[in-house]
């Protein structure tokens, strides 16, 4: 229940959809790394979480873990809920570092009041207004994931969930089932006038109405910083925004010192520690 950089087409349930196969393919595909990436930056700048402690969020539809990759990078705790065993089996095999729940979210969200700092969706909330059973009521199951999402959430923090409304009524539809459950906020559109780049995030604060964040590419927001950017050239040790790049010597070590910060089981460090090996043949 990940993203794909485009509308997906809904040719039958999540878990079904995203078996073994489409699911190695999907997460070996560079394209939806990259796009899942931007959409994940995006949705965690749109929660304006704090700069000087680590969050616990919740990433919803996480899928292989590609959203929870980038909350990891910046140092925050995750748990990730999703329908699909096959993209959670994924997850595990690349050892994500957050927690993972095999979960329908139609069925509501299964954690205590005020557990979570915020909670990101990347392409999963439109699957919710599919009826896939007989006893499915699209609005019914999106107010029971909304409600129990609200419950989940400390007061202040915010949800953030990208999705790809199939028409102006299904946005009309998860938006009226949101605030129906507690939630204020609204749709932030990044690049309204494109249509490749148009992204609908829709932005949801818990327990006070804050000022709703403006979308990037409109009139109003000519501050190029703010857009995610991607580049193929190769950086010997740091990026711009001044993290390792990823699988140096120097991300594997941080990655091993958060695994350690949270009481994992880490090998030593050694000479050896993220050096390349030879190709065998």
């Amino acid at each position: 229940m990940a993203a794909s950089g485009r509308r997906p087409e809904h040719r039958g349930p999540p878990e079904l959809f995203y078996d073994e196969a489409e699911a190695r393919k999907y997460t070996q595909n560079s394209r939806v790394v990259e796009i899942q990436s931007q959409m994940s930056e995006r949705a965690v700048e749109l929660l304006g979480l704090p700069e000087d402690r680590p969050c616990l969020l919740l990433d919803v539809g996480c899928g292989s873990g590609l959203s929870g990759d980038y909350i990891s990078e910046e140092g925050h705790y995750w748990i990730g809920m999703d329908i699909s065993p096959a993209m959670l089996d994924v997850a595990v095999e690349r050892e994500v570092e957050g927690d993972l729940l095999l979960a329908d979210v139609g069925h509501g969200i299964p954690f205590r009041p005020g557990m979570f700092d915020g909670c990101i969706s990347i392409s999963a909330v439109q699957w919710l207004c599919n009826a896939d059973k007989k006893s499915h009521s699209p609005p019914k199951r999106l107010y029971r994931f909304f409600s129990t999402l609200y419950t989940a959430l400390a007061q202040g923090s915010r949800a953030v969930l990208q999705l790809y409304p199939e028409n102006s009524e299904q946005l009309e539809l998860i938006t009226a089932q949101a605030m129906r459950a507690g939630f204020t906020g609204g749709m932030v559109v990044d690049y309204p006038n494109s249509a490749k780049a148009k992204k609908f995030f829709l932005c949801l604060f818990v327990g006070t109405s804050g000022t709703l964040p403006k979308g990037l590419g409109t009139k109003c927001d000519s501050e190029e910083p703010h857009q995610a950017k991607f580049t193929n050239e190769r950086t010997r040790f740091r990026n711009v925004k001044g993290k390792s790049v990823k699988k140096s010597r120097d991300w594997i070590l941080e990655k091993k010192e958060r695994r350690r910060r949270q009481g994992k089981e880490v090998r030593a460090d050694t000479k050896y520690t993220g050096r390349k090996r030879r190709p065998r043949f």
